[in-house]
């Protein structure tokens, strides 16, 4: 079993703790807190029982020295101070003597945040990606400051960087915090140890992102749905006409062995919602072959009422990928239909794998529907293809 918070005695110990904290910033103002939001309970509980608390995060990418002036903590610092009703001090650096000294002056139940891990990554106007390649020296320095570490960045587990990888390797203790617990505990109760019948629902554009989950959920689901741009390649693997849809022409052999080895299980749409351009407008719609000059944007109303026949008796479902563009007004209705039709589900245990379908289920009003909605796209992605994350191995083979 993976150590967690509970597992450790932190009182009067310096913990440093991963967090999740890129959160979208606009001229200084957060677009969306939901992620700091969801490291408060581990927050709270470090700071009830006592421990000297350091806080840590990457925020977007830092590619040159003028990133930086964009891409400071310091908003976020105060937002944090904001939500936790306590104070949080904001320290401007990433190593140096006045981040050493802040820590150790540290009283029990204090909470400290210092600057974006991935300043890191450029020094002195050269690109040198210290935290995103995982330096071990900067590795070292931070695990230094510190007794105990806490990973509570699910959205970065499957990434092997400075400030996970690197931190837990030379720590003596470590542990996951409470989200990051979480979503293992859902994920394996989603994806490796489903009710059945489990119905997994894959889109998205590119069959080549999602090859590595349909076949691991091609052993363990009952029935997997294929929606998006992806759906397109597996049609025309099918010898469908496509017109001008997304395909990954280097794909469509794979596509046939899927469908040759999945025995029925892969279900695809039996209509599309076309245009002919990728523009949001009134769409035309076909079956399961598309006219040459038009392209498929989504689902049609029958996959939608096909999905739905299979979802409901479904126990546990897991998805992962819009069912087309959702962005767009009239190509939208597939995602909603399939994101109705699992809120309603009863008895049901429904898990949704971060990213675009995340995004697209808080933003139609269903987020509350859903058993679990992962925070973490690119880890609870690579969860479901069976991978071993590397921010939480490290903290297994503590």
């Amino acid at each position: 079993m993976i150590k967690t918070l509970t597992d450790i005695n932190i009182t009067n110990k310096t913990v440093l703790v991963r967090v999740d904290f890129n959160v979208p910033i606009k001229d200084g103002i957060i677009g969306d807190d939901n992620r700091i939001r969801a490291a408060i309970p581990t927050i709270k509980y470090l700071i009830e029982n006592k421990a000297k608390i350091v806080l840590f995060s990457h925020l977007s990418r830092i590619k040159e020295e003028a990133d930086k002036s964009k891409k400071s903590l310091a908003p976020i610092a105060k937002k944090l101070e904001e939500i936790l009703g306590e104070k949080v001090q904001f320290i401007a650096e990433t190593r140096g003597s006045l981040l050493e000294k802040s820590i150790k002056n540290l009283n029990p139940g204090e909470v400290l945040l210092f600057e974006n891990t991935r300043f890191e990554d450029v020094k002195d106007g050269e690109s040198v990606k210290f935290e995103s390649k995982n330096n071990d020296e900067l590795g070292k320095y931070w695990a230094s400051l510190g007794d105990v570490f806490v990973n509570d960045a699910f959205g970065t587990a499957h990434r092997a960087h400075a400030s996970n990888v690197g931190v837990a390797s030379n720590i003596t203790e470590s542990c996951v915090g409470f989200l990051v617990q979480k979503e293992l505990e859902m994920l394996a109760k989603g994806i490796d140890n489903p009710e059945h019948p489990f119905i997994a629902i894959i889109g998205g554009a590119k069959v080549s992102d999602k090859i590595g989950v349909i076949d691991n959920l091609l052993t363990k689901a009952d029935k997997i749905i294929i929606g998006g741009g992806m759906a397109y390649t597996f049609l025309k693997a099918q010898g469908h006409n496509i017109g001008k849809s997304l395909c990954e022409d280097d794909k469509i052999q794979s596509a046939k062995e899927y469908l040759n080895k999945s025995n029925g299980k892969i279900v695809l749409p039996i209509d599309s919602a076309n245009a002919k351009e990728f523009k949001d407008v009134t769409p035309s719609y076909s079956g399961v072959d598309l006219p040459d000059d038009e392209m498929g944007l989504d689902i049609g109303s029958k996959s939608i009422e096909l999905f739905k026949e299979i979802l409901k008796d479904a126990k546990t479902v897991a998805w992962n990928g819009p069912m087309g563009v959702f962005e767009f007004n009239n190509f939208k209705k597939g995602t909603v239909g399939v994101c109705e039709a699992i809120a309603n589900l009863s008895n049901a245990f429904t898990l949704i794998g971060g990213g675009d379908s995340a995004a697209a289920a808080i933003q139609l009003g269903y987020a509350d529907k859903f058993t679990h909605i992962s925070t973490g796209g690119g880890a609870s992605l690579e969860y479901m293809e069976g991978k071993i994350l590397p921010g939480i191995k490290v903290i297994k083979n503590k």
